[in-house]
């Protein structure tokens, strides 16, 4: 039995009508919703509120704050805030998708003038919030939203801070999901700034092409092995701090293994996008390109083809986010465990 659309009052007498749960995140679910008067769809966010004694969430406090001081093509646009029956909602701009849906679906093929677009859409987006000093520290497929215009947003500014550029804070290595956070968190550092944001848009950049995440581990001793299975083993040479790292040598590689990179990706990407994605990846934090300057690359300015927005999307069927993506694994994998019991 299907419930009926929930309306959600909110400022101005505005009301939305719940259409279906599109996310949920650390801090509350998302929901798809029309606003009844004007027709538009948004995204509504709901904080959860539930586990708080002391009023309202510090973490959704500094995640609004941080989003009224945004205005950029490829950050997600907050509208406004709303209270509805002692729940209170960001509304948001709606996008159709986010990146590790539209990249599950085989209905739509990206060439790689789409795949250079997205790549360089992304970091747009992070060189504007470097700018405005803010690290994002929890870049990932999901939080990355494309609409049908093939236009893409950073969106879930749960975990970003804004950063002092000219001192070096310490701040929390608890941040990043898994398989994008950077080597340096994993050993352990609690100082560090936007770099850190490079290491995830480099892992992005190769998962727009192989169409998985490429640094898959289980833990976080696993996930370096990982990392040096493809990267090889970080040593003084190539990152002079990396001894003086916290846990450097609780967690430091038992033997040296060789850098593979580029026999591992060159099926997959042109020589100035294995360039561009291995300055990405730089075990070394101050080697590591910045947003600004991987804008600069040949890859996206010398090499053919050039950037093209993927504007066909609207072609596609359904609405594809993270959310469909594991429902309809999980529907797959019961198929499979029914057909073998």
């Amino acid at each position: 039995m299907t419930r009926p659309p929930t309306p959600v009052r909110g400022s101005r007498d505005e009301v939305y009508t719940i259409v279906s749960q599109v996310g949920e995140g650390t801090f509350g679910k998302v929901y798809k919703a029309r606003n009844a008067i004007s027709g538009r769809f948004v995204a509504l966010k709901r904080i959860r509120m539930e586990a708080e004694r002391d009023g309202f969430p510090v973490t959704a406090m500094r995640e609004i704050k941080l989003l009224q001081s945004l205005r950029h093509d490829n950050v997600v646009r907050l509208y406004e805030m709303m209270v509805s029956n002692g729940s209170v909602y960001m509304v948001f701009e709606y996008m159709d998708h986010d990146l590790t849906g539209v990249l599950s679906q085989s209905q739509f093929t990206f060439s790689d003038a789409h795949l250079k677009s997205f790549c360089r859409q992304m970091l747009a987006g992070l060189a504007y919030l470097h700018h405005k000093g803010v690290i994002h520290r929890d870049i990932k497929g999901s939080n990355i939203l494309i609409n049908n215009r093939g236009e893409l947003k950073l969106a879930d500014f749960g975990l970003a801070r804004f950063y002092q550029k000219r001192r070096r804070s310490d701040y929390t290595n608890r941040v990043i999901t898994l398989w994008y956070r950077p080597p340096e968190l994993l050993f352990g550092t609690t100082v560090y700034g936007p770099e850190v944001d490079m290491w995830s848009a480099g892992c992005i950049m190769l998962e727009l092409f192989t169409k998985k995440p490429v640094f898959q581990g289980n833990d976080e001793i696993h996930q370096l092995d990982v990392i040096y299975k493809i990267l090889g083993t970080p040593t003084p040479e190539r990152w002079p701090d990396v001894v003086n790292l916290p846990w450097y040598e609780l967690v430091k590689p038992r033997e040296p293994i060789v850098n593979r990179f580029r026999e591992l990706f060159d099926k997959w990407l042109s020589p100035a996008g294995l360039d561009l994605a291995e300055r990405l990846l730089a075990y070394d934090p101050a080697q590591r390109v910045t947003a600004a300057e991987a804008l600069d690359a040949p890859y996206f300015n010398m090499e053919q083809p050039p950037p093209a927005a993927p504007v066909g999307l609207a072609s596609l069927e359904g609405e594809w986010h993270e959310l469909e993506t594991k429902r309809e694994r999980a529907k797959k994998r019961r198929k499979v465990e029914g057909a073998t019991q």
